[in-house]
């Protein structure tokens, strides 16, 4: 089977090409090439190795589908559109049959008027609210590009066009554009004071209606956010098809919506996104909205340096010692006690998860670090995989039950990306993080999209980088990210941490080099 990618980054690859690629075979279980991971930190590997057997056990087969798919484990037994696609994505170097099946499901199911379930769950098929954070375009078209499936482009396609006219048909009421919230579950908020006095579920169960007389519909921007990037990857999937008018109207109809976003639902004053209200109010809350904006970069970088400095980045507001609260610690609306699934406060794992989707995209690869490192070592201390945690002890909520994929994938997720090597697009990022407990003694290896092998090997000083068993080179010193081609060639080296970092740079046939690099600091190897 060709693996190779359908397009370098941002280079649309012409729609007879795309024909001739084979859709994707996947083994029945784990794949063989699956990522390997082992570290002499014993309390790590143990964390990590409890967090893949979580995952193992979480991928079941569900009513009104045939196939196995990753579920969202502990006490909800389904998959639900807001996450599951975007989880098994994470999930899939481990399971490429599951990823795909895990979108394929919501496909299946879709209605003939273009209604995409908002879960699949062992009871019923659900329909009564959207229920949606994570465009399932978005990943769909990630996957099908990485894995060279034509059969789920097309599909994945043909799904999130007639999804975004249902959505328009049926969410936009108010002939704004932007896409309305009718009730608490279309956007996975459970017991969140941001919908306090609003129904959980539409009407009978009919995501098409809500309830009189509460100043519904609302312009929410989360929500719309969602549809934003759903069209960004509708344009990029119609562009490899070769259908280019296509590509052009979803660009347009994103930047529309995007230009909708900031004309009516962002307060500059604020630093903040708000839901407004039918009668023209804004529900003035600080919470998990603002990440969600981001998770989908409809902010420019200026913009969202405001919302970093003001919120985000502000231990008063989201930095809490467990980044992120789901509402934030200065918000007077905070919900204390902290409930059991609670979006009022708590710091839930499935927004750790999605912050893979935009701190880099925004240059804070440093505070990723310290995000990943506060949740790993939460984890780790809890062992039992939860969903919520107390943001300022960083205790998981005790009556929450345990086994919940996110959790899991928070922690197999953040290895790799603390001290591991990662796929970006036609890229690799070697994570080096010597002194790191995960780094300890520890061998990285993984199979890349384009079949390369991909290797790490830790010392006490340093770790030393291959690709194929070829030697590529070796970073002592300090923590760095080097980037390098899909054949290993050196392009950059980032500084992750916010220190100031001394380095060794060795390579073959070359003078060891020394270096010193600055927060975020980026200088070019070519």
């Amino acid at each position: 089977m060709n693996r190779r990618r359908f397009m370098a980054a941002g280079t649309a690859l012409a729609a007879g090409a795309m024909a001739r690629i084979a859709p994707a075979r996947c083994a029945p279980e784990q794949s063989e090439d699956a990522p390997e991971f082992n570290t002499q930190d014993a309390a790590w590997q143990l964390a990590y190795d409890k967090a893949l057997g979580v995952l193992a056990a979480n991928v079941q087969t569900l009513p009104r589908y045939a196939k196995p798919v990753l579920i969202e484990g502990a006490a909800y037994q389904g998959i639900w559109l807001e996450c599951g696609p975007h989880e098994s994505l994470v999930y899939r170097k481990f399971r490429p049959d599951v990823a795909r099946d895990s979108h394929r499901c919501f496909f299946a199911l879709q209605r003939a008027d273009g209604q995409i379930p908002c879960n699949n769950k062992r009871s019923q098929t659900g329909f009564g609210q959207i229920q949606m954070v994570v465009p399932i375009a978005a990943t769909a078209w990630e996957l099908a590009l990485a894995t060279g499936d034509d059969e789920l482009l097309h599909e994945a396609y043909d799904a999130g066009v007639r999804w975004d006219e249902w959505l328009q048909r049926y969410r936009n009421l108010r002939g704004t554009g932007l896409t309305e919230g009718f009730c608490t579950f279309d956007t996975g908020q459970d017991n969140s004071p941001r919908w306090r006095g609003i129904p959980v579920q539409c009407p009978q169960g009919d995501a098409k209606q809500f309830a009189p007389g509460l100043k519904l519909p609302r312009l929410c921007p989360d929500l719309s956010a969602t549809t934003y990037g759903a069209r960004v990857a509708l344009g990029q999937m119609a562009q490899a098809l070769g259908l280019a008018s296509q590509a052009a109207h979803w660009q347009e109809q994103a930047q529309r919506l995007r230009a909708a976003m900031f004309a009516r639902l962002y307060r500059p004053q604020d630093a903040a996104f708000y839901d407004l209200d039918a009668s023209g109010e804004y529900v003035k809350i600080r919470c998990d909205i603002l990440s969600r904006v981001c998770g989908e970069h409809v902010v420019d970088q200026a913009t969202f340096e405001n919302l970093w400095s003001r919120q985000l980045h502000d231990p008063r507001a989201f930095w809490a010692p467990l980044p992120l609260p789901s509402v934030a610690l200065d918000d007077p609306l905070f919900v204390r006690p902290i409930p059991a699934n609670s979006w009022g406060g708590a710091a839930q794992a499935l927004t750790a998860l999605r912050t893979g989707r935009w701190f880099d995209h925004y240059g804070k690869s440093a505070a990723h670090a310290q995000l990943m490192n506060n949740w790993c070592e939460a984890l780790m201390k809890d062992g039992t995989f939860r969903q919520q945690a107390d943001p300022l002890t960083a205790r998981f909520t005790a009556d929450g039950a345990p086994g919940y994929s996110p959790a899991a994938l928070v922690m197999v997720d953040f290895t790799w990306r603390l001290a591991g090597v990662c796929e970006s697009g036609r890229q690799l990022n070697w994570q080096v993080r010597p002194g790191h407990p995960a780094a300890k003694g520890a061998r990285f290896t993984l199979r890349t999209d384009t079949r390369h092998r991909a290797q790490m090997a830790y010392d006490s000083q340093g770790a030393d980088l291959r690709l194929d068993g070829k030697w590529l080179g070796r970073i002592e010193g300090g923590a760095a990210r080097v980037i390098t081609g899909e054949s290993g060639q050196f392009l950059s080296l980032l500084s992750i941490d916010a220190r100031v970092q001394q380095l060794r740079l060795l390579r073959p046939g070359r003078p060891v080099r020394s270096l010193r690099l600055g927060p975020e600091q980026r200088i070019s190897l070519v």
